[in-house]
């Protein structure tokens, strides 16, 4: 007889873990050579290939075809023909043309837009196609267009003519604040090397004027076979299929005869350091930036990877100290984080960036310069390398129990890295036993060693960025003469370490107990009531081994109070958050955190409030304290707390009133929403009247009452192990002797705002460094609240959605469990993102513009039975200033068009193809959204 229960499900998961092996390793030991599951080799014609067979998430295919040509191999007429390349393939091959190859991955599901399926960088190209492939053509189809992209791009004058209005608008997309900032930032950093003068964008005087034949000559020069590799990762039953698949549609492809050798291109080193203090109009606040350049370390021993493990425990120990003193009185900034970044092939770079309050760069500086010279000077503390320790450990722990659910994406990228770069492919488990070996020996002093690489005669590049310039190259030179001087005199202290406590909750609540439980068969789902009246719902659910979602929901939000109280309570969450919601200050629950994956957020809305997490299985007991605490804690703002939230809040409306959209933005919403204070920004003279003891008031009401709350959880969750915990700090959560915030959806006061009568046209003009042009067609919309309305609304307004309960195929059930209001968000979300696949087709062909969006809003109506739904559809895209008022009137009438003619029988079946790709894809929150409604429904 056994004496003990069964051993769960949950605990056999953890125990493999650890209860892996330890490796027998050297130092010298030579990393696998051959990329971990995959079956790789090379074609006669020199391609590579890499297969590897994945079944996450199922039926799908993510394929690649890498290219070590970028835009550093261009010649001085030809800057801007690498990226012009990417943009022609999908444009017109040998097999396709005007876009056919679009219509046809779009046709099988397979998004495609803006920066979303190729990208092109200083030293390589890199398309990227995510396919179904539940019918066999498919794969093979998709093979082909990679085999296209290889050697048949058609570089026609016609063809270019076509794409240079949607290469030119990403150039002028490109020439905002943050684009003007990173090319400056980019070009300091690589000076003295021909990196320096090839952005990927390129020149505009060569995007407008290039010929065909030089775009031409520069495809056939670099685009060879010998440089190139095809990834496929996917469901596949069996991996040699797809590579004779490969071998057939690449077989045979051949480049020109003795291809040109890749040239290196060398950024020098520089002991001095460069200084640069950059003025940006436009910019959305201050920022210090401070790079060292070295060369890129090679990762092909274990020692090797030892040091990359010592390298990433460094950054996480070095941004842990950063947050804490962000959190300090009179903190020197608002963020700051460190981390290591490969810039082109030879070279990467230790970064530092913080943010700042305005004429704040000197003292963020110094305080930046100054913490790593003290870990120079003092090391970190074994306490701190051992929270670290705990975190990376807990991290790969995740890794390891998912080992086979990785989505194949990042199978695919690791595969990518692996041809590009160089880095080897070891696999999950092994990359844990390593870890597992490795870590517990990795001492502080190792860690600590790193910081010598942030030494500014380290190829150190320091930059200020500001609004206004303030700061001068003289401040900088100072700021580095002033830390240099304290270390070489050993005057910065140690760093001193908090008392951190060694538990969440110091005294474990009293249980509750179940006072009604029910079981809904149809969704697999339980649902308890506890003795404090808070509701739970729970399903078990397979998608990730290490992962639990459970979001909780109380009708009653901002939209109850008046206006004069609405501007503090709106800053709750802020205010609150920066102090600490769960009994602890947030730099010390960081500590009490180390090792554990659990994460909690609250969100105050119009309607409801909410709390949020995503946790470990073996972490759920830690999740469920955090939510404990929300409720038992009493958020007391200090004087000093109140005013570093005031400085950041008051950063960011100056960074908004900077930024030239704003102005734009601004008057949308004050015409949309008839200048509705819930809808208005915030203002300088909106934040003088707010009441940060208000605020934390109305936050700590807001998470006081467990009977106004449900929770649903949905994950990896064993109910025998969960039960208990959900009782104990769930029912442990007292409940108020008079109810907070007990309201019905159908009694919630809606938000007050008006659409306009008349239809408007206007333009808002702003100041700006470079012409810009955003666009905005907005359409107020009021359904009511019946069904046959919806349809008929979606069937007469604007003509194309022909969506019935048959066109939906499998989710018909989800309709069935729901009701008609999830069904309106289904159809108004399906239905408006056809509408943007039609108008972003004809865009594209237009060739006008680059990206292009339609967007639905419906968050000021209330979760009520009752009333009419009422909200807006925009139509976004920017453009050149010169042709917007072309494109309004083009745009309009394609709308009038569509609500006249409707789409083909075509456009509606590749709609419906990607909005089932799209559902397939994000099942896992879909389960977690489609419990929430469901509740909704059992609740109400």
């Amino acid at each position: 007889m056994d004496l003990l229960p069964a051993e769960s499900s949950q605990i056999k998961r953890k125990h493999g873990f650890r209860s892996l092996k330890l490796v027998n390793v050297n130092v010298d030991d030579v990393l696998v050579g051959k990329p971990f599951g995959a079956d790789y080799g090379r074609l006669e014609n020199g391609l590579s290939y890499y297969v590897r067979s994945n079944s996450k998430p199922k039926m799908r295919a993510a394929l690649a075809l890498a290219v070590k040509a970028g835009s550093v191999l261009e010649e001085e007429d030809e800057r801007g023909v690498a990226h012009i390349v990417e943009h022609l393939a999908f444009s017109a091959t040998k097999k396709y043309t005007n876009h056919d190859m679009v219509k046809f991955l779009e046709s099988i599901g397979a998004e495609f837009g803006a920066c979303q399926n190729a990208v092109t960088s200083a030293d390589e190209t890199v398309y990227e196609l995510f396919i179904p492939v539940d019918k066999p053509e498919l794969l093979s189809q998709a093979i082909s267009v990679l085999a296209e992209f290889s050697s048949e791009v058609r570089v026609s004058v016609a063809d270019l003519e076509k794409e240079r209005g949607a290469v030119m608008e990403e150039y002028r997309g490109s020439r905002n604040a943050n684009g003007r900032m990173q090319d400056a930032h980019w070009i300091l950093m690589m000076e003295g090397s021909k990196y320096a003068e090839r952005l990927p964008i390129g020149l505009e005087k060569v995007i407008r004027t290039v010929s065909a034949e030089t775009v031409k000559q520069f495809y056939r020069k670099w685009y060879h076979l010998n440089n190139m590799a095809v990834i496929a990762v996917g469901d596949f039953s069996d991996t040699q299929n797809v590579v004779e698949l490969i071998r057939t549609h690449f077989g045979d492809k051949f480049s020109a005869p003795d291809p040109p050798l890749l040239p290196y291109f060398k950024v020098p080193s520089h002991v001095e350091p460069r200084f640069s203090c950059f003025a940006e109009s436009e910019a959305a606040g201050s920022a210090v930036m401070i790079s060292c350049k070295m060369s890129v370390d090679e990762l092909k021993t274990v020692k090797d990877y030892r040091n990359l493990l010592a390298e990433s425990m460094f950054f996480h120990a070095l941004n842990q100290r950063f947050f804490k003193i962000s959190r300090r009185k009179d903190p020197p900034y608002f963020s700051c984080s460190a981390a290591a970044d490969v810039l082109v092939r030879s070279v990467k770079a230790y970064v530092m960036t913080s943010s700042c309050k305005e004429k704040g760069t000197i003292k963020s500086l110094e305080s930046m310069l100054t913490e790593v010279a003290r870990v120079r000077l003092h090391g970190f503390s074994e306490r701190e390398v051992s929270a670290v320790r705990a975190l990376l450990m807990s991290e790969i722990e995740s890794a390891y129990l998912e080992r086979d659910q990785m989505q194949s994406t990042s199978l695919r990228d690791e595969y990518l890295r692996h041809f590009l770069h160089n880095e080897p492919v070891i696999g999950v488990e092994y990359e844990a036993q390593l870890q597992k070996t490795i870590l517990p020996y990795i001492s502080a002093n190792e860690v600590s060693k790193y910081a010598e690489n942030f030494r500014t005669s380290c190829s150190c590049v320091i930059k200020t960025i500001e609004p206004q310039a303030t700061a001068t190259l003289d401040d900088l030179r100072n700021v580095v003469l002033k830390i240099s001087c304290l270390e070489g005199e050993r005057s910065i202290p140690p760093w001193d370490d908090e008392n951190i406590p060694e538990e969440i909750v110091s005294v474990k609540p009293k249980p509750g107990h179940i006072v009604q439980q029910i079981e809904y068969s149809n969704v697999g789902a339980t649902e308890i009531v506890l003795s404090n009246g808070m509701r739970v719902c729970y399903k078990c659910t397979d998608f990730l081994d290490d992962q639990v979602l459970f979001t909780g929901f109380s009708y009653g939000g901002l939209s109850e109070l008046p206006e004069s109280e609405y501007f503090s309570c709106s800053m709750g969450s802020t205010i609150a958050g920066e102090i600490g919601v769960f009994g602890y200050r947030p730099s010390l629950l960081m500590d009490t955190l180390a090792g554990k994956r659990a994460e909690v957020g609250t969100k105050l809305g119009a309607y409801m409030r909410t709390f949020s997490g995503d946790c470990s299985p073996s972490d759920l007991e830690t999740a469920l304290q955090l939510v404990y605490q929300l409720f038992i804690t009493d958020v007391e703002p200090g004087e000093e707390d109140i005013k570093i939230v005031m400085q950041m809040a008051e950063e960011a409306v100056r960074a908004q009133e900077r930024d030239p959209y704003t102005a734009f933005a601004n008057r949308v919403r004050e015409l949309n929403y008839g200048n509705s204070y819930f809808f208005r920004p915030i203002r300088m003279s909106d934040l003088k009247k707010v009441d940060p003891f208000k605020a934390c008031e109305y936050f700590n009401n807001c998470f006081k009452d467990p009977s106004t709350f449900t929770v649903v959880i949905v994950g990896n969750i064993d109910p025998a192990i969960a039960s208990p915990l959900i009782l104990q700090y769930l029912g442990g959560i007292p409940r108020p002797p008079e109810p907070i915030f007990h309201l019905n959806r159908d009694d919630l006061k809606g938000l007050p705002f008006t659409f306009p009568s008349t239809v408007i046209r206007e333009v808002v003009r702003s100041p700006m460094v470079e012409a810009q042009c955003s666009v905005q067609l907005c359409f107020p919309i009021e359904l009511k609240n019946e069904a046959m309305a919806v349809g008929n609304w979606f069937r007469c307004r604007l003509g194309f959605l022909r969506l019935s309960a048959t066109c939906l195929g499998g989710r018909q059930l989800v309709f069935d469990m729901v009701s008609w209001s999830l069904m309106v968000v289904q159809w108004m979300s399906m239905g408006f993102r056809g509408f943007q696949w039609l108008l972003v087709v004809w865009w594209r062909l237009t060739a006008r513009i680059y990206s292009a969006g339609v967007s639905v809003f419906l968050g000021g109506n209330k979760p009520s039975r009752i009333g009419n739904v009422r909200g807006d559809i925009s139509v976004n895209f920017s453009c050149d200033p010169n042709i917007s008022t072309t494109l309004v009137e083009l745009a309009l009438d394609e709308i009038l068009r569509l609500q006249d003619e409707g789409p083909s029988d075509e456009d509606v079946s590749t709609v419906l193809e990607i909005e089932q790709r799209a559902h397939e894809n994000g099942l896992q929150v879909f389960i977690l959204s489609l419990v929430s409604t469901f509740v909704f429904q059992l609740i109400s």
